[in-house]
């Protein structure tokens, strides 16, 4: 490894212990203050990040937003982000009970009725809001929640998360696990996070529309749907003008295929489905999603 490199690493580490004391120790308003404006100065200090979320918002809207627009749901996203991990880390070292408090929900029904069958619940999702708060707040509620993440590079950093998972009472699931595990999880009743908006060369994916350009969109939650019964619920954690979070739950995307049957265009209408009642979600909270992600980082 290169010395920047380990420099960079060891950097970003200790200013996350020293985030991670300083938010707790602090009352939650000034908490969220003080992580609106780290927000805020790490979009200035980030530079490449502007340029992408400028760029990649003009792919999605073209000129339907002006550079103004561009430029503010960049700077908003920021802000947001710093508000978002100030609280995690708040409710996971000593106010887990904040959570119920903070959180108001909709559409829980749509979970309800699919955790019951006990066959699993898939909770289509993705990088908008407080996705990692999701699933802290249906641990609150009494359900059994996995959450499947890739190993970050730094370990401290990673050992970090994982605790801050285990906190809140989250079961996590490496990404290079097998999926025999995941699968296990979901026939025994548990419910588990499908983040559906990445373009990764590790999961198995299919192209649809993505903003109306083709792109990646993972289908493994399809498969592995079909194969348990597991249900598809699209659910997102966005963050209020109020200073509280909204539980959004929709319907349950029915299943177009069996596992043994299934074509390939079968697995795509549905994950084009699910992929399709994100993307609103997204549309509808432009501020809350990571655009510096090329979504369309991988050509056809």
């Amino acid at each position: 490894m290169k010395l920047a490199q380990k420099i960079r690493r060891k950097l970003v580490y200790s200013i996350a212990v020293i985030s991670d004391r300083l938010f707790s120790a602090l009352p939650r308003p000034l908490a969220l203050f003080v992580g609106s404006w780290l927000g805020l100065a790490a979009y200035k200090i980030v530079t490449r990040d502007q340029i992408r979320i400028f760029r990649h918002l003009s792919i999605a809207y073209e000129n339907s937003l002006s550079a103004n627009e561009k430029i503010l749901i960049g700077r908003t996203f920021y802000i947001n982000s710093g508000r978002n991990i100030a609280d995690l880390m708040r409710f996971s070292n000593l106010h887990p009970d904040e959570i119920l408090k903070a959180v108001d929900c909709s559409g829980l029904r749509y979970f309800e009725s699919a955790y019951i069958r006990g066959k699993g619940v898939l909770g289509i999702t993705g990088h908008l809001g407080n996705f990692e708060l999701l699933a802290a707040y249906l641990v609150k509620l009494g359900y059994k929640v996995g959450a499947i993440g890739r190993k970050l590079a730094d370990l401290k950093l990673n050992n970090l998360l994982l605790e801050k998972r285990q906190k809140l009472g989250i079961v996590n699931f490496d990404s290079t696990e097998p999926p025999k595990k995941i699968i296990s999880w979901l026939r025994a009743g548990g419910a588990i996070g499908a983040v559906i908006d990445l373009d990764s060369a590790r999961l198995r994916s299919v192209f649809l529309p993505v903003f109306g350009r083709p792109s990646k969109v993972p289908a493994g939650q399809s498969i592995i749907a079909a194969r348990t019964g597991a249900a598809l619920i699209p659910m997102v954690c966005i963050r209020t003008n109020l200073g509280r979070y909204q539980v959004i739950i929709k319907p349950e995307i029915p299943i177009k295929y069996i596992y043994n049957g299934g074509s390939k265009a079968d697995i795509c209408q549905t994950t084009l489905d699910c992929h399709n009642v994100l993307q609103e979600l997204i549309d509808q909270y432009r501020e809350q999603w990571i655009w510096m992600h090329n979504r369309w980082h991988t050509a056809p």
